[in-house]
């Protein structure tokens, strides 16, 4: 694995004496050449989900940012070839520039769908993960990720982000309509039925939704679970916006409208013993997005004349303004890591692009760049991908890249205008 070469560390353990790490990061760092030919099928029920879960495993590697997955139009190795290492000839993959090669064969069995995925060092013929899961036949791309998490933890220690959660706006007609769907899009489900709900937050685990939604005619503050009735827990001010949960899911951070200002306000999770941490008699302060540890709170503020990002202790205190660059920046989103906040800013031609600052240097990085409006972005719950919304397609899609700017690529999601996305902050077990 030539690739992995300038940028891997052999771990000490002997246990993992022959298994190289991925470090995803670095100048020298350059995704692993990959071959991931059509999954092998052991029976008929397996047939008429592998190209369902097909779909998903590929986007999950190639959305990942560690893996280059090759085209398998350029595939000369015989389709029919086994999962076996002695019936493999990995010259043919060799051939192609594989350096590693993914195989999975899938069995429906009852209702079960399980799945065998094998990883090759194409150099050597060795083998270097075997790995069996299932899911429920009814849902392949359950399946799919679960696999798909298997190897990215083989190849860099670290869970994935392929069993998370996301949330995002979906816009039809005069409705906006709040839904949860799995990581790359799949499996969405809406929770509103009609009306203005906005601004979605997943709480940590990705079990509930806060959003602002009119239906009282009124922007107030609502929590839901899918499959649950929507319970309101603020409706104070005039309007209640950029509800989040705190990491711990104990308390909620929101912005509150009154009169010509908007303060930041702290409550616990059910709305109760509110109390405003920012205090700008003239000021706007929106967009929180609370710290990996839940002690700070990041959030935009006009206090200095336009729009900027700024952070504060979540009891008010400390506030440091942490943009400069600029006349309207917004949207700040956390990393999980806590070394950096992606926010929105409007640059000098009146385009919205995604910039990250460094929380403690104040360096500013722009990730996107000549590719329509870029905008609300979120981290994924490991750190390494962020989830945004992009024009370049035409209309309001949702995309993904690393952390880096890099490996830009829309979602699978439903197809229609999507806005607002939150990524959950931890990624569960489904």
């Amino acid at each position: 694995m030539k690739a992995l070469l300038l940028s891997l560390v052999l771990l000490p353990l002997a246990a993992f004496a022959q298994t190289p790490t991925i470090e995803i990061s670095g100048a020298n760092f350059r995704p692993l050449p990959v071959a991931v030919p059509a999954p092998l099928t052991q029976n008929e029920g397996a047939k008429g989900k592998a190209n369902t879960f097909d779909a998903a495993f590929t986007f999950d590697l190639s959305a990942s940012g560690i893996l280059q997955v090759l085209d398998r139009k350029s595939f000369t190795a015989d389709p029919k070839e086994g999962m076996a290492a002695g019936t493999i000839t990995f010259s043919r993959w060799a051939d192609v520039g594989a350096e590693a090669l993914v195989k999975v064969s899938l069995a429906d069995d009852a209702g079960t769908l399980r799945g065998e995925l094998r990883l090759f060092n194409v150099g050597t013929g060795r083998e270097d993960l075997k790995v069996t899961k299932d899911a429920p036949a009814s849902n392949p791309s359950l399946l799919a990720h679960r696999l798909a998490d298997a190897l990215y933890r083989h190849f860099t220690r670290e869970p994935s982000p392929f069993l998370s959660r996301i949330t995002y706006v979906r816009k039809a007609g005069n409705n906006r309509d709040i839904a949860v769907a799995d990581w790359d899009g799949g499996n969405p489900v809406v929770l509103t039925k009609g009306g203005i709900n906005i601004l979605p937050s997943l709480s940590n685990d990705g079990a509930q939704v806060a959003y602002t939604s009119y239906r009282k005619n009124r922007p107030d503050l609502y929590v839901q679970r899918p499959g649950g009735d929507a319970k309101m827990v603020v409706s104070d001010g005039q309007m209640i916006t950029g509800g989040a949960f705190s990491p711990d899911g104990k308390r909620l951070a929101y912005s509150q409208a009154e009169g010509e200002s908007a303060q930041i306000y702290v409550a616990n999770a059910d709305g109760s013993g509110a109390k405003a941490v920012t205090d700008t008699p003239y000021g706007l302060n929106t967009s929180p997005s609370w710290s990996p540890d839940g002690k700070r709170i990041a959030f935009v503020s006009n206090r200095g004349g336009s729009p900027q990002i700024y952070i504060m202790g979540a009891d008010g205190s400390g506030v440091r303004r942490l943009t400069f660059q600029g006349n309207y920046n917004q949207t700040p989103d956390w990393s999980p890591r806590g070394d950096l906040i992606v926010f929105t800013a409007r640059d000098e031609r009146n385009a919205f692009d995604l910039f990250t600052v460094n929380v403690e240097t104040g360096k500013v990085t722009r990730m996107t760049q000549d590719q329509g409006n870029n905008e609300e972005p979120a981290f994924s719950p490991n750190g390494r991908l962020i989830l945004f919304t992009s024009t370049r397609a035409g209309g309001t899609q949702l995309f993904v890249m690393t952390a880096d700017g890099n490996n830009q690529l829309p979602l699978r999601a439903e197809k229609g205008t999507l806005l607002t996305p939150d990524w959950a902050p931890l990624a569960d077990a489904q």
